[in-house]
């Protein structure tokens, strides 16, 4: 049973206790990836947030439910089987696998539940029947929309007033709408778009009722927990909401948790940009391990702004950390270890992993520090404990330092490559090939130089290769 978890509620917008249905049960739903590309670090955040929230909940309850969705059927997914010639599955299996293996690289553990949309479409017509007899949905030239003014409490947890969200929303104009605001359930699909049999005819879901149908038959009717990125509150899980409740009059959900947004140096990610990151890119600069700790440096809920240098700084901290396990690695380990309680009480207190990190560097000076072999044992069980609930410091202290040594990922640069790289990289600033710049910044952090841009321009420093 709980400790007492306390996470900031988006529908409350305070901090609160997690309440659950059960005292000893948990249940957690994530919105996950869109399965048409690979994953990006936007895409990795929620993923790894997640993942340190729902070890803390395996700690703190007997049980945890955590289910976490593939979107397996979506226009951008039709686009992409068009243009190759194959059906959609094999878009969605072949993103699917390769999202597996970039979460797996990042150490983030697989959901028990990965419900995929197209397994669905029986729960998710059925949920628009009850919709329909309840009276908040209607059919209309073979679209089936929910009628948002049939839910006096939409807008609650986006706090915006029907004005703001027909100013400012992705609105779907169309005339065979009672309401702007009025979102599809269902739709027709042409001859060549995938679809299902249904009674308003062969078509698809919509985007929101997917999650809730998968929800309902998965979790139930009231779930504890809802995550996500800060860009479904409106209108996604607004929609959610409305449609949960007004198909089972019950609450349908009591605690939303969402992580903020990721930016790369200073800047919204975009593909006109060229700054869009791939998970799998990223891998091939630096182990798993440190993006983890890259992408959990900052506060969930507050903007992230990925660098080069912020990875940088992640590869030389795990660094330390593994020297100094190294030096206690013939010492037994301490049987039945626990986290520490700071540790524990940072990430109760609205999982504030930077908190319980700086708690881990404490937890390591204690490692360094002359004493007894049982004195070091607890410490080293201890660290361990501690930092296993943020997914870190698992893995053999020696392989761990090969891995994470800046020569095992890039030759070492003599002082004439360093220029080259430099010169290159004001070049492709210059044209705003904001990937190419960042890419030959990772390159030179990886040789061991970092690089920070100022007012100035380029500051370039050469970075300790050894762990302090």
């Amino acid at each position: 049973m709980s400790a007492g978890i306390h996470l900031y509620n988006t529908l409350s917008r305070r901090k609160e206790r997690l309440r659950t249905e059960w005292p000893d049960r948990a249940t957690m739903y994530v919105c996950g990836p869109t399965v048409y590309n690979y994953a990006h670090i936007g895409n990795a955040r929620p993923a790894v947030v997640f993942d340190v929230l729902a070890r803390l909940l395996r700690r703190d309850y007997r049980e945890l439910v955590y289910a976490r969705n593939f979107t397996d059927v979506d226009d951008k997914i039709n686009a992409a089987a068009a243009a190759a010639g194959v059906p959609i599955g094999a878009i969605t299996e072949r993103y699917i696998a390769a999202y597996h293996a970039d979460m797996q690289a990042l150490g983030v553990q697989a959901p028990d539940l990965e419900p995929r949309v197209t397994a669905h479409i029986p729960a998710i017509v059925g949920l628009v029947q009850t919709l329909i007899a309840r009276g908040h949905a209607y059919v209309e030239q073979g679209h089936v929309l929910f009628h948002v003014p049939s839910y006096p409490a939409y807008g609650e947890l986006s706090g915006r007033r029907t004005e703001d969200m027909l100013a400012g929303a992705r609105v779907e104009v169309a005339p065979y709408k009672r309401d702007p605001l009025d979102f599809v359930l269902w739709k027709p699909a042409t001859p060549e778009q995938p679809g299902w049999d249904s009674p308003w005819g062969r078509g698809r879901p919509g985007w929101h009722v997917e999650c809730s149908a998968m929800i309902g038959q998965h979790l139930g009717t009231t779930i504890d927990i809802h995550g996500g990125g800060q860009d479904l509150i409106f209108p996604h899980h607004e929609n959610e909401i409305a449609q949960g409740t007004c198909a089972h009059g019950a609450l349908y959900c009591r605690t939303w948790v969402h992580n903020s947004f990721v930016t790369v140096d200073g800047q919204k990610m975009s593909k006109s940009l060229g700054n869009v990151l791939l998970v799998r890119d990223l891998l091939a600069q630096a182990p798993g391990e440190a993006i983890r700790l890259a992408l959990l440096g900052t506060h969930y809920r507050r903007p992230l702004d990925w660098s080069a240098q912020r990875l940088a700084d992640a590869r030389q901290t795990l660094l330390r950390f593994y020297a100094s396990l190294a030096k206690v690695a013939h010492i037994a380990a301490a049987p039945d270890a626990s986290p520490d309680p700071e540790v524990l009480a940072a990430l109760r207190n609205d999982l504030n992993v930077p908190g319980a990190l700086a708690r881990l560097h404490v937890l390591r000076s204690q490692l360094d520090e002359p004493a007894t072999d049982a004195a070091r044992a607890e410490a080293r069980s201890c660290l361990l404990a501690s930092a296993g609930l943020l997914g870190f410091l698992q893995q053999a202290p020696a392989a761990a330092l090969e891995a994470l040594a800046p020569s095992a990922a890039a030759p070492s640069l003599s002082e004439g490559a360093v220029r080259a790289l430099l010169a290159e990289r004001e070049l492709a600033r210059s044209r705003r090939d904001f990937a190419r710049a960042d890419a030959l910044r990772a390159e030179l952090a990886a040789a061991g130089f970092a690089v920070e841009d100022t007012a100035e321009g380029m500051a370039v420093r050469r970075a300790r290769k050894e762990p302090a």
